[in-house]
């Protein structure tokens, strides 16, 4: 895994979660994270009963900071089931752009180096409850999703990422039973699919004065999003 070395744990227990190795923090029985002279190494140890899973997810390459789905081995494990439909949003515009503004204080690590990602819960309100940083967005989500998971906590509000909002991005965010994830950047084509199957309302191109709603099926933002809108990045 290319990845920054902080808080593996929460990575672990993040990965776990949505990569559908174990269905909750309870089937994750331990994690060592152990430092060697060429890296990290995370050992996790798994409820017996989820075992097998590991080989029915193979990635011929372990992963990477692209594509969250490199290295899988065939494309029938894109389409993994999701267990519940994402819930109603109840937020108003106001605490996007809130998030908006306060999330660049929130990203210690973006300002000593300007080349990480970050992914925040935020409330109903638009405050930043959390936040995770990583080189690799997936990782970063990751990351957050542990977290809550330890915390017990659920995504009340709404998840913020500082990047491109992908296939698995959104796929990760429904594993974690948030009802709207908005990102910085734009999202792809599977991307926008795959929210409009699960109901998740998603809004990208977030900016201090403007975003862009790609789904709203609660029309909770009040914006009927175009049923023909194609995002700029297609693909995954």
């Amino acid at each position: 895994m290319m990845m920054t070395p902080t808080q593996l744990a929460d990575f672990a227990r993040g990965f776990m979660l949505t990569e559908r190795l174990a269905d909750t923090i309870d089937d994750i029985r331990a994690i060592e994270p152990f430092e060697t002279d060429r890296g990290w190494i995370v050992r996790v140890a798994l409820a017996p009963r989820c075992r097998a899973r590991i080989t029915d997810r193979v990635r011929h390459r372990t992963s990477d900071t692209g594509c969250g789905l490199c290295g899988i081995s065939g494309l029938e494990q894109i389409d993994r089931p999701v267990a519940a439909l994402a819930p109603q949003p109840r937020i108003q515009r106001t605490a996007l752009f809130a998030a908006i503004a306060a999330i660049r204080d929130h990203q210690p690590l973006n300002r000593l180096t300007g080349a990480v990602h970050a992914a925040a819960l935020c409330d109903r309100t638009g405050a930043i409850v959390m936040v995770r940083e990583d080189v690799g967005r997936h990782n970063a989500l990751d990351k957050l999703i542990g977290a809550l998971a330890v915390d017990g906590r659920g995504v009340d509000g709404f998840i913020l990422l500082t990047s491109r909002v992908s296939f698995e991005m959104v796929d990760k965010a429904l594993v974690a039973g948030a009802p709207m994830v908005v990102g910085i950047s734009a999202p792809t084509t599977m991307a926008i699919d795959h929210a409009r199957a699960h109901r998740l309302t998603l809004v990208a191109l977030a900016r201090a004065d403007a975003m862009l709603v790609f789904n709203d099926p609660w029309k909770c933002l009040g914006v009927v999003a175009e049923e023909g809108l194609e995002p700029p990045t297609p693909g995954l």
